[in-house]
């Protein structure tokens, strides 16, 4: 399953930095000028989970492998992109293809490293995004929503599902506020989605500061935290410069920087979870002799299409699931402890898979 992140931001604010440190590459060209990224730049990360070298530990494993998310570099937006200005037709087709947002945010003052607007503030600069984003969906909308209804009138019954929902975005947007705002059931979400609105996309602040703020934050930082509450998103902390120099070293190198820095982990190990948090997904595990392994699932996935991740046959053949949760792995000491003490559960086609459960499948081939 593929699960992409779009890194955004106005020019020079540090995403192609950021990203460069994420994937640990120099996929995406750093410069201080503006659409230095004129292609949007893909990286795959593996996610942090500790989780996973335990039961890898426990179960003799001789590979280890993470589940995996996908991060894209976009390029930069300026005031009036919904209008087309610098590259904004592009960075909005590319926006439409992530899953959710990463907004990078310039928290650090530096006279050496231009913006495009002349200042630094991080709350006026996500505005600026926000406000393009909306401007997009609103001209979007407002074509599309006059089409529909005429349809609704006439009797088509997809027009009159999809009408509701459209017409409670375009008041959103109409009132200044995204999409994502918008309360709609489960049932009715794939509608939404399918709807492409850019600002109906979670999204997740991430506050740039200069490195000696990367352990607690500055004024700047805090009032990106403070806007992120009132939205009920997410902010994360980190110091892309920092990431940079970590990208370089050894593991041992790695955790004296750190140590020295007043740091327990890596920022992009922080960004990383909260991206997979901010789609909503879990992980489950297999473990053997070969390999323990991560899988990505959406939270309320049932059985059948949990197995359906690792092969479409593990799906359409499925049983039942051998599943043991992870604490109960780790505390009696592996799979064969976890059956004799009554904890292998055999779970049918209605079990929703938890996060952290440790499965075998048995399916018809």
């Amino acid at each position: 399953m593929g699960f992409k992140c779009g890194i955004v931001g106005l020019p020079n604010v540090g995403k192609s930095a950021l990203f460069n440190a994420l994937t640990r590459t120099a996929a995406a060209q750093a410069a201080n000028y503006p659409f230095c990224t004129i292609e949007p730049n893909t990286g795959e990360v593996g996610v942090p989970d500790p989780r996973l070298d335990e039961i890898a530990k426990i179960g003799k494993s001789a590979q280890i492998v993470p589940t995996r998310i996908t991060f894209v570099d976009i390029a930069g937006l300026v005031r009036g992109a919904s209008k087309g200005e610098g590259l904004g037709n592009q960075f909005l087709a590319n926006i439409r293809e992530v899953d959710a947002i990463v907004h990078v945010l310039r928290c650090f003052e530096d006279g050496d490293v231009t913006h495009v607007e002349g200042r630094v503030d991080p709350v006026a600069d996500a505005e600026t995004v926000e406000t393009e984003l909306m401007l997009s969906d609103l001209e979007s909308l407002e074509r599309r929503v006059v089409a529909t209804r005429k349809k609704a009138q006439g009797g088509d019954r997809d027009s009159k599902q999809v009408l509701p929902i459209m017409e409670g975005a375009l008041e959103l947007l109409q009132s200044g506020k995204p999409v994502r705002m918008l309360t709609v059931s489960h049932d009715d979400k794939p509608m939404l989605d399918g709807l492409m609105l850019l600002t109906s996309k979670p999204v997740l602040y991430v506050c740039n500061v200069e490195e000696a703020s990367a352990a607690t934050g500055n004024a700047h930082s805090a009032a990106v935290e403070a806007m992120a509450e009132k939205q009920g998103a997410k902010a994360v902390v980190i110091s892309a410069a920092i990431e940079a120099e970590i990208a370089q070293l050894s593991d041992a190198e790695e955790l004296e920087f750190l140590e020295g820095m007043g740091l327990h982990e890596p920022g992009l190990d922080r960004l990383i979870r909260a991206g997979y948090d901010l789609l909503g997904l879990i992980t489950y595990f297999t473990v053997g002799p070969k390999e323990a392994r991560a899988w990505t699932i959406t939270k309320g996935t049932k059985a059948p299409g949990a197995a359906g991740v690792i092969h479409s046959d593990f799906e359409r053949g499925f049983i039942r699931a051998q599943t043991i949760a992870y604490d109960d792995y780790v505390a009696l000491g592996g799979e064969a402890a976890a059956k004799e003490a009554g904890k292998a559960r055999d779970e049918g086609k209605e079990y929703v898979v938890q996060d952290g459960d440790i499965m075998l499948f048995k399916f018809n081939a």
